[in-house]
């Protein structure tokens, strides 16, 4: 990477850091774009070199942070013994969501606004490398099982996703309906039915 490229890098790391902090801090609605290019340390129209408005900003925010955690979670399931395919996605999800569980403030910023829509737009139109090959590791090591034949692979995902941040929001951060270790089973059990609905017998 040149000087320059790096440069640009730097930029755009700094625009993430600070719309992230501002995001969790105030809220979308109430943070400028003024207010991310001074906190980032950079010249207003530096932001849109980068970002058409915020909401692009938090989008690709959000899909970053989720492809990190979703990284982080494929990390730890290569050095565990999970070998089936369900327990393998379960894995995954468990890992992502007690990640939340821990940082409550990353799950207010993402869980509300997570969708498989923005996950997947985001990651296919990043040039960031690390989210290029979180997208590629999702498409070639986890759906593509040679064990595992599934129809519409990426319908079934986007069920799990919805699922899964939507339920796990209230639960984790108000024990509403139920706490987050009670739903577990009940939520794992749905996302097994997801699966095998989606299996190729």
């Amino acid at each position: 990477m040149g000087k320059v490229d790096e440069n640009k890098q730097m930029k755009l790391d700094a625009l993430y850091r600070s719309a992230y902090d501002l995001f969790i801090e105030q809220g979308i609605e109430k943070t400028s774009i003024s207010d991310i290019a001074k906190r980032a340390g950079v010249a207003k129209g530096t932001f849109y070199l980068y970002f058409t408005d915020k909401y692009e900003l938090r989008d690709h925010l959000i899909a970053r942070t989720a492809g990190k955690l979703f990284l982080a979670a494929w990390q730890a399931l290569e050095a565990s013994p999970v070998s089936t395919f369900e327990d393998r996605i379960i894995f995954i999800v468990d890992y992502i969501l007690e990640r939340m569980q821990e940082n409550k403030q990353m799950l207010r910023f993402i869980s509300k606004n997570l969708s498989w829509g923005i996950f997947r737009q985001a990651i296919l139109s990043s040039d960031d490398e690390t989210e290029i090959s979180i997208m590629e590791l999702y498409r070639t090591r986890l759906l593509e099982n040679p064990t595992v034949r599934l129809r519409a692979p990426e319908t079934m995902m986007f069920l799990i996703i919805e699922l899964a941040s939507s339920t796990s929001y209230s639960t984790i951060l108000e024990n509403d309906p139920i706490s987050f270790e009670e739903l577990k089973p009940y939520l794992n059990e749905s996302i097994r039915a997801i699966i095998q609905n989606h299996e190729i017998k």
